[in-house]
This record gives structure tokens, C-alpha cells and sequence, in this order.
């Protein structure tokens, strides 16, 4: 674990030497603390989900009004995610990371003693307050703790978050099912636990904040050509494409394969929650290794790759028998996850110095209308049957063939230096 090294500027004469960080060095410390709160984040975030059986039964739901939930925490953090970017590139805000784990807290704390629906429903919503408020600013620290390996910082930021994903079928076998609803009163220890370490990573964000060297770096780096600006806003909207249908894929998988393998292969709950945590865990391992591998064989190769190799899988899952989902699911989780920080550090390359903007945009809108994918999905399956709609859901991954509408990442390079249009 490195060190973080500091470089001495020359004082006026009296005074004492004063010391500004390193841009170059990669700050471990602070990148493993962040992605250990992605971790806290995105673990409750995702328990909303793993519990949509538990909800259907216990208040006898239909498959629309599960959807309604999804959208209504990812809609909340799609809507709030890029106007939290916005606001923390004009103004850099560390407070905001331990107030988005205070909305979190709130939110669980008020699932615990939900009884209705509406309730459930407002408590989904102060839980995507939290996240809107915590992924802009979040990418940001990882960002500035980057050094010269962004797409390994981005991993490790995002690994806990699909990290924390992963546990959320486990968490729900051990805590929900048990103890319905009221289990959530013990993520609010864990949303209390985040809040700590968010107000440890705030201390060090202002303090890098002070010494005016991230500032300078962010100035320099928002340079763009004017010639080359529509061609960023077209590869900007095709990322939010790929984005969303990935987001779109994977939602089906989350949020309803466990209902696929109940009803065909007539699974308790407890038991179709550990395939969909072979799926999410899976995605963790190929999130970790995307960004290094994003690092050397390109960023919009790993993109192409990690949809257009798993179509074929994702086309025989639903056709697959039992202990071959769960294989299928395993590899599918491994390669569709695997471009998921890639995809963030690549937008953050086509908009240079608006981190937390394109952080909000990709990892909040784009993700966000995946909880608009729940919606419809649900609504078709109330109309169809599960089944179907996941034979239909098995073609989104080949769409990833537009990625190489995408200007390569050379390409990119040469826009932000100025020296092609």
C-alpha cells in the first residue's frame, strides 16, 4: 500500500516549506476506503431487490407494483446523480459524502417499520437519495486518488459496489427472510458504519481540495476542441445507449430471474437468491479485472467485448437446465460486469474535468433508466409470463455491437491534447 507522496513549493521568505500532494501517486488508502462504502451503499441499495419476494408475498404484490419499487429507487438516483455532479464540479462538496449515507440510514430505518406500500415506496426513495448523493462525489475521490492508473482506480471503486450487490441475496436469506421487513433496522448499523468512514474521506478530500494542486489539474484538463464537440455528444449519447441496455439486462436478471426459477424450477426463495448471487458475485470478479485489462488492451475494446462475448450465453440461459444457469450465470456476470468501471472512466475521457457531471450521468441516468427496464418488465410479465419476457431480454447484450461506433480511445487521447479534430 503506497504512501502518499508530497512535493515542497517555495514559501515566501520566513515561513515554513509548505507541501502539496502528489498528482501522480495513487492513494490506496483512500481508494480502498471508498470502494469500502460503495460496498455499505450499494449492499442496501441492492437489498431492495433481493427482497421483491419477500414484498410480493408478504403484501401479495403484482409483478407492476414490484417494478413501480425499482423504478422508484433508480429513478430517484437517475434524476438526483447528475444534478449532484453538476453542483460538485462547480463546487466541490466533501460534506456530501457522509449526508448521502445520513439519507440512506433514514431510508432503511423507515423500511424497518414500513407496513404499506406507500411506505415501502418512500423508503425506496430516501435510499436513492442516498446513492444520488454518494456515486458523483464518490467517483470524484477515486478520481483524485487515481494517480496515473484511473481504470485500476475505478475498479477498486466500483468493485465494492458490485461487491456489495453480490451480498445483497445472501443478506436477504440470512436477515430478511427470518425477520421480514424489520431486518432492515440492521443495515441502518451499516449505514451508520459508512458515515464514519465518509467523514474520514471528506477530511482528505478537503485537505486536497486546499492545496489548490486537484484544481489546477481540473483546469488544465477541461480544455476541448470546439471542432470536435458534436462528435463527443454523439459517442456520449451511444455510451448512455450501451449503458442502459447492459443496465437493462442486468435489471432482468436481478430483479426477476429469481421469480424465473421459482416458477420453472419450483426454487424456495432462499434458493433462487444464491444463482442470482452466483450472477452478482461473478460481476464483482469481472469488475475488479476490467479496468486493468480496460488499461491495456483499451477501453472500447473491453466495452465491445464484455457484451458481444456474452450474447451467446445470455441467448441459452433460458433454455438452460438448472445447474447450467447457474454456470451460465456465473460467466455471463463475469463478462458483462467487466466493462462496467471501463465505461465510466471512458466517459470521463470524452469530458475531461467534469468527473462528477459524467460520473453522475453514466453510473445515474444511464443506470437509472435500467430501473425504468424493471417497470416495463414487469408490466410485461404481468401480461405474458416470465418466461418469455426473459427469452426476450436474452437478445440485449448483442446490441453491443454499436460500441465500435465509438471513437477509439487513441482518438480520445488526441482530442484532449488538442491535436485532431
Amino acid at each position: 500500500m503506497s504512501v502518499q507522496t508530497m512535493t515542497k513549493t517555495s514559501p515566501p521568505s520566513g515561513q515554513q516549506p509548505l507541501t502539496q500532494p502528489d498528482m501522480s501517486a495513487t492513494v490506496y488508502r483512500i481508494l480502498i476506503a471508498i470502494s469500502l462504502v460503495h460496498l455499505f451503499n450499494d449492499s442496501i441499495q441492492s437489498v431492495i431487490p433481493a427482497i421483491f419476494p419477500i414484498l410480493k408475498s408478504s403484501m401479495h404484490l403484482t409483478y407492476t407494483q414490484i417494478g413501480i419499487i425499482s423504478f422508484a429507487i433508480n429513478f430517484t438516483s437517475s434524476i438526483m446523480q447528475p444534478v449532484v455532479g453538476w453542483f460538485a464540479d462547480r463546487k466541490p462538496t466533501p460534506a456530501l459524502l457522509p449526508i448521502g449515507m445520513g439519507f440512506t440510514f433514514t431510508g432503511m430505518l423507515l423500511m424497518a417499520f414500513a407496513t404499506t406500500y406507500p411506505a415501502v415506496l418512500l423508503a425506496v426513495v430516501f435510499v436513492g437519495l442516498g446513492s444520488a448523493a454518494f456515486h458523483p462525489e464518490g467517483s470524484r475521490v477515486s478520481h483524485m486518488a487515481s494517480g496515473t492508473r484511473r481504470g485500476l482506480a475505478q475498479s477498486i471503486f466500483q468493485v465494492g459496489g458490485n461487491a456489495g450487490q453480490s451480498l445483497a441475496p445472501v443478506l436477504t436469506m440470512w436477515i430478511f427472510i427470518p425477520l421480514g421487513l424489520f431486518g432492515s433496522i440492521w443495515f441502518t448499523v451499516v449505514a451508520a458504519a459508512g458515515i464514519a468512514v465518509q467523514i474520514f474521506i471528506a477530511r482528505w478530500y478537503g485537505n486536497r481540495l486546499r492545496t489548490g494542486a486537484y484544481q489546477k489539474k481540473k483546469t488544465q484538463a477541461r480544455q476541448l476542441r470546439p471542432e470536435v464537440r458534436s462528435r463527443v455528444r454523439f459517442a456520449i449519447v451511444l455510451l448512455v445507449l450501451l449503458v442502459f441496455v447492459r443496465s437493462w439486462y442486468s435489471s432482468s436478471i436481478s430483479t426477476f430471474f429469481s421469480f424465473y426459477l421459482m416458477e420453472n424450477f419450483h426454487l424456495s426463495v432462499s434458493d433462487a437468491q444464491v444463482y442470482i448471487f452466483l450472477f452478482l458475485a461473478a460481476g464483482a470478479v469481472g469488475t475488479f479485472f476490467g479496468g486493468p485489462l480496460a488499461d491495456r488492451f483499451g477501453k472500447r475494446n473491453m466495452i465491445f467485448c464484455s457484451m458481444i462475448l456474452a450474447a451467446p450465453l445470455a441467448i441459452l440461459l433460458p433454455y438452460a437446465n438448472l445447474f447450467w444457469s447457474g454456470v451460465l450465470l456465473a460467466i455471463i456476470g463475469l463478462i458483462v460486469f467487466s466493462s462496467f468501471s471501463v465505461t465510466v472512466v471512458y466517459a470521463q475521457m470524452l469530458f475531461p474535468g467534469k468527473i462528477g457531471t459524467v460520473s453522475g450521468l453514466i453510473t445515474g441516468l444511464a443506470f437509472g433508466m435500467g430501473g425504468l427496464g424493471a417497470l416495463v418488465l414487469g408490466k410485461w410479465t404481468d401480461i405474458v409470463d416470465i418466461t418469455t419476457v426473459m427469452q426476450i431480454c436474452s437478445f440485449l447484450p448483442l446490441l453491443g455491437i454499436l460500441t465500435y461506433l465509438l471513437p477509439s480511445d487513441k482518438l480520445l487521447n488526441r482530442w484532449s491534447e488538442g491535436t485532431e479534430a
